[in-house]
């Protein structure tokens, strides 16, 4: 590489203007000429008004222009006074042959080199322009802060976007000329002083489902939008972590607000679902965001296109799945949430809501870790079911791996927290689940199915609990329906985690489709807790090598594991499953 190559191009900090001619295309379609002409004249105004706040013009295409200026001010105020020019000129001249402008700013630094301009901030500029409507002016935040109080507009809030090719959300406004207007739409809110920060809405993990709007031309479907809002907001309602909005409420507010952000600081709540429902021929398009509010950010999105044979299963797939990926997405919102709040501030909940970020490390600190904020959270509310439900799995875990010197007594301990969580609270899902795995690993088959089962009929959408009952159901003999309920696990939650994994490994394996079992557990982020499986598997292949490899991680994990003590451990139904993994982890060198 020579000298010159190796020199890193200059940086400066700058604002930079986009403007782009909306349909230029089918302009110059239309009337070539005439447009060429229009064109011509209307880039010389704009380069004109441009020297005059001081931008510099770094580039003109056909259709459109790059330039640069050394302050915010000047970059909005010149924009503002162009599109003003432009009006002018439009004045008399049929709509469909006005030549309008789209204007993006952005403030940031700016790469050059050689005469070449570029960078991050370029591109979301860029990006920014795509966003203005036709006539009209959008800026990033980062412009917004320097202009919002030095320049006689208005400036609406059009949310945290995603912009192509563009890591984080980008918060957008539009300039509007008339301040009046613009007072009344959205804004960016933010706290107005360091002293006074905004405070959660409600303590709650609060949830409005928004009235879904239906977009065609036959009215005779708006009954299907309906149904996808109340049957969201049911299923969510069976999340006992999150406070729900009644559908009337919803259908009141939701109906009268202009826009999600609206509605949520109308209702009081952080999380907001909205959706769309489209009718085309014989295909449904459901559209669905996740949005928080406090942070105006959209957090989850997806869009489901499919043809409709039986329209109201078609309804209660989606739903379940927009459900089960609508939870988890809230809860890890809310962990991101406690990572910014204080000690004092942390309620039950929140302390419920933080073990669980231990607990699924399998090491023994962690499991301690998780169980003293379980109890944390037992001190603020002893009657809290959701803690002793949570509190009963870490005793199984400590029973499991022998990290308790009261083992006897551990899965007892257990048992009897997953009953008194079910005592408090007999409709919480997840009691019945922690009372299934309690049972599971006393070999109480039945009687863990039968929990799994309740906790399903209660909520139907939590995808964690059939992952937990799947492993029961492999346990207890019926491999192949637990991978078959795994399966439809990860459907519901697209963000499942590597615990699904390892029990579809572990199904995969009983059912002799070793192949399968290594290409699951290889494909979790951490497959430390899932070497058993992947040491027995590659031993059952043949692959000796790959599979003492794994054998010697699995005592790097766990230094004083035996395969006596982990068949003990395992809860299987049938002794033949048991030997059979016994067999594949001593072929492995176990």
């Amino acid at each position: 590489m020579s000298d010159v190559d190796q020199v890193a191009p200059h940086r400066r900090l700058g604002v930079m203007l986009f403007a782009d001619i909306v349909d230029y295309t089918r302009l110059m379609g239309d009337d070539e000429i005439g447009t060429w002409h229009a064109v011509k004249e209307r880039l010389q105004i704009f380069k004109q008004l441009a020297h005059e706040c001081d931008g510099e013009v770094q580039q003109v295409s056909g259709d459109g222009l790059f330039l640069l200026f050394g302050s915010a001010m000047a970059a909005v105020g010149c924009a503002m006074k162009i599109q003003k020019q432009m009006r002018m000129l439009n004045e008399g001249i049929p709509e469909e042959r006005q030549i309008l402008f789209r204007i993006g700013i952005n403030l940031g630094e700016i790469l050059f080199d050689d005469g070449q301009v570029g960078g991050d901030s370029v591109n979301i500029a860029a990006r920014i322009e795509t966003y203005a409507r036709p006539g009209q002016v959008c800026i990033s935040a980062a412009v917004y802060d320097q202009v919002c109080d030095k320049l006689a507009f208005g400036y609406s809030y059009l949310g945290a976007q995603r912009l192509k090719n563009v890591r984080e959300p980008v918060d957008i406004f539009q300039v509007q000329e008339d301040a009046t207007a613009a007072a009344m739409t959205t804004g960016l809110r933010r706290a107005a002083t360091p002293e006074q920060p905004n405070r959660p809405l409600v303590p709650e993990a609060s949830v409005v489902v928004l009235p879904f709007r239906f977009q065609g031309s036959d009215p005779a479907w708006h009954w299907l939008a309906d149904g996808f809002t109340d049957d969201i907001t049911t299923s969510l309602s069976r999340f006992h972590d999150f406070f729900v909005i009644s559908r009337n409420s919803a259908y009141v507010v939701g109906g009268a607000s202009e826009t999600p952000l609206h509605a949520a600081r109308e209702l009081g709540v952080r999380y907001v679902v909205a959706g769309t429902v489209r009718i085309a021929g014989k295909r449904v398009r459901i559209g669905i965001q996740l949005i928080d509010a406090e942070r105006d950010r959209t957090i989850w999105g997806e869009q489901y296109n499919r043809e409709f044979d039986n329209i109201l299963e078609l309804q209660e797939e989606i739903t379940q799945i927009i459900v089960s990926a609508t939870a988890v997405s809230i809860h890890v919102s809310e962990w991101e949430r406690l990572q910014q709040v204080g000690p004092s501030d942390l309620r039950a909940y929140s302390l419920v809501l933080q073990g669980q970020q231990h607990i699924f490390h399998y090491t023994r600190d962690e499991n301690r870790r998780a169980r003293l904020l379980y109890e944390s959270a037992l001190r603020v509310d002893p009657h809290y079911a959701r803690a002793m439900a949570a509190k009963s799995r870490t005793l199984n875990i400590d029973w499991r791996y022998s990290w308790t010197e009261m083992r006897d007594k551990a899965l007892d301990t257990a048992l009897n927290l997953a009953q008194s969580a079910i005592e408090v609270d007999p409709t919480d899902a997840r009691g019945f689940g922690e009372l299934g795995f309690a049972h599971l690993y006393r070999k109480e088959h039945d009687a863990a199915l039968s929990a799994y089962r309740r906790a399903l009929v209660l909520n139907p959408n939590d995808a964690d609990l059939m992952s937990d009952m799947a492993d029961a159901l492999a346990h207890s003999g019926e491999a192949a329906e637990a991978v078959a309920l795994l399966d439809k696990a990860k459907r519901l939650n697209p963000f499942y985690p590597d615990q699904y994994l390892w029990h579809l490994g572990g199904a995969f394996y009983k059912l002799g489709r070793y192949e399968d079992a290594v290409h699951t557990i290889n494909s979790m982020q951490n497959p430390t807790e899932g070497r058993r499986i992947l040491a027995a598997s590659y031993a059952q292949l043949g692959r000796l090598v790959e599979a003492q490899r794994e054998a010697a991680k699995i005592l790097e994990a766990h230094p004083t594991f035996s395969v006596e003590r982990w068949a003990a451990v395992q809860p299987d139904r049938l002794e033949s499953d048991t030997m059979h993994f016994v067999e594949g982890l001593r072929k492995a060198g176990l």
